[in-house]
């Protein structure tokens, strides 16, 4: 045991008789120094300032409460993470091509990227949809834009994860059916829907419907998941684009669980078993660059969510209590300029992801800046987890950093300043009414303008940008996508509706829209309108019949 006092009256001992001489010859870089979340990062950390600090209480074994040191005995020692690559672009056949070759290449989970107007709930052929098909994701209209992208592919074989929100209970159908099809039965399926509309709300601003229904059909994912899809994850509680919208590490942190807590309590008051549904939640982090502050962020979000879930919320299976999640390398961190110096920035945030305790993980590829994803540069992030797996030596051991003095008051800290917000959050009534009221987005606006501020006053360096410039253009391959891919898509649609049988496409909107009107669970109707055939954009529009759409207020 040590004496913190002891330690105390030594540290300031050497302050003066080894600090101080050494600065008066030698002084240190500059001011002052600070975190990505521009946090203030102290020269030296020593046990006297982990404040009544108890191993066991704080701490503890992995695969045993509070989870802070991890969810399983082995961690990675056991199983590596679930390496994917984001990836979806144009037509159903591009973005086919493409999960093949990364399969190839060692990929061991898929995860799709839709275009906007699949985001939003549009077919391809909506006006709504014109000059952003395909840019930032596939476009899916119908369950056979989805057969087209599983064409060889068993889904049985690997776990999907789908970045949809708005509309993901329709895109989830259109899985299923897709897979039952294929003769794969969905109580076998494995994946995850993103299914997070409230960090729509917040920052990303894909949403369709008005926060309660929006709410409503995420619940029925979650009762739907556990009686029939039993290892799917119905929700990713998201916040990665919180982050990526100018969010500090602990904003995301405190933001992300206040959503997933607010889900749960959602899901309880419907009359579902807490212990019936948690298990399957998951979430998912971005990793910036500060190495130590976001493998602090992750520490941090087990240890609270396993409280939470416990004392809050009376769960008493284990599983329950885990944080699951998923890990993306900062996008916004990347650079236009030197593209290539991504590749070391994703790195180090993978390590971080890894060393902190990811259950499955995404590498940005170097390019991202300029255009979706090449081949070559997507191999690159994937061989980017592949060397942190088989070379770093960095998942041989559990949580390597706990016990680092630095990384546990980091750790205690930002799980200190997470609680201030969730505060925050209760004196504005809750999450919904904290959106309605702006709070999340102009918290969000503030750190954004900050962190954009010290740039531009050089109190910090984006190598590249502000420091270390060059005067020439990238000189890298991008990615080019197939020019008559929309026309194609559009011809698709027009062939589908064609052949179908319009009497049962009918009937099925007919049956959600009775569904939606009262309050069954409508997972059902949604899946009888996929397998009929009915493309996004019809049940999109029966939905927002009954539903409405939200137009978020303006925030001054």
């Amino acid at each position: 045991m040590c004496d913190k006092e002891k330690i105390a009256e030594e540290k300031e001992r050497w302050k003066d008789e080894t600090l101080k001489p050494n600065l008066e010859k030698w002084p240190e870089r500059k001011e002052e120094f600070i975190t990505t979340s521009s946090m203030p990062v102290d020269r030296l950390y020593t046990p006297d300032d982990l404040e009544d600090f108890d191993y066991q209480e704080d701490l503890g074994f992995p695969g045993e409460y509070p989870f802070t040191r991890g969810i399983h005995p082995t961690m990675h020692r056991g199983k590596l993470w679930t390496m994917r690559q984001f990836s979806g672009f144009g037509t159903a056949e591009e973005t086919n091509e493409r999960f093949k070759y990364l399969i190839d290449h060692g990929e061991t989970g898929l995860s799709i990227a839709f275009d906007y107007p699949t985001l939003y709930g549009y077919d391809t052929d909506d006006a709504m949809a014109e000059g952003e098909f395909g840019k930032c994701g596939v476009a899916v209209s119908s369950l056979k834009d989805m057969e087209i992208l599983f064409d060889g592919i068993d889904p049985s074989e690997i776990s999907t994860s789908m970045t949809i929100n708005g509309p993901a209970s329709i895109l989830w159908a259109f899985y299923i059916a897709m897979a039952e099809k294929k003769g794969v039965p969905k109580e076998e399926l494995r994946g995850t829907i993103q299914n997070d509309i409230l960090k729509e709300y917040i920052a990303q601003k894909s949403f369709i419907f008005p926060p309660e229904p929006s709410m409503r059909l995420i619940v029925d994912t979650f009762e739907y998941g556990s009686k029939n899809v039993p290892k799917w994850n119905t929700i990713s509680i998201s916040g990665y684009h919180i982050r990526e919208a100018g969010a500090t590490a602990v904003q995301e942190l405190a933001f992300t669980l206040a959503d997933g807590m607010e889900y749960v309590r959602w899901a309880v008051d419907r009359g579902l078993d807490v212990d019936d549904f948690a298990p399957r939640l998951s979430f998912f982090f971005n990793a910036h660059n500060d190495f130590f502050e976001e493998i602090a962020k992750f520490r941090a979000a087990r240890r609270i969510w396993a409280r939470e879930m416990k004392e809050t919320f009376g769960a008493e299976k284990e599983r329950s209590m885990w944080m699951r999640f998923h890990t993306q390398t900062s996008g916004v961190s990347l650079t236009a300029q030197q593209p290539e110096v991504n590749l070391i920035r994703v790195a180090i945030q993978a390590l971080a992801a890894v060393m902190g305790g990811t259950q499955s993980l995404h590498t940005n590829s170097m390019d991202e800046a300029l255009a979706l994803p090449s081949e070559k540069a997507v191999r690159l992030a994937l061989r980017t987890q592949q060397t942190i797996a088989h070379e770093s030596g960095a998942p041989n051991t559990i949580d390597p950093l706990g016990g680092s003095y630095y990384v546990e008051w980091l750790t205690d800290h930002m799980e200190e300043e997470a609680y201030k917000y969730f505060d925050k959050i209760e004196s504005l009534g809750g999450v919904i009414p904290a959106i309605k009221k702006g709070f999340f987005q102009k918290e969000i606006a503030d750190a954004s303008a900050q962190y954009q501020k010290e740039i531009e006053e050089n109190k910090r360096t984006v190598v590249g940008v502000n420091e270390f410039q060059l005067d020439e253009e990238p000189d890298i391959p991008l990615l080019e996508m197939d020019p008559e891919g929309e026309k194609t898509q559009i011809e698709r649609l027009e062939k589908l509706k064609e052949e179908r049988d319009d009497k049962e496409v009918q009937e099925a909107l007919d049956n959600l829209r009775e569904v939606a009107e009262g309050d069954e669970n409508t997972m059902p109707a949604i899946l009888r309108c996929a397998k009929a055939y009915a493309t996004l954009g019809e049940i999109t529009s029966v939905l927002k019949e009954v539903f409405g759409e939200y137009d978020e207020p303006l925030i001054y």
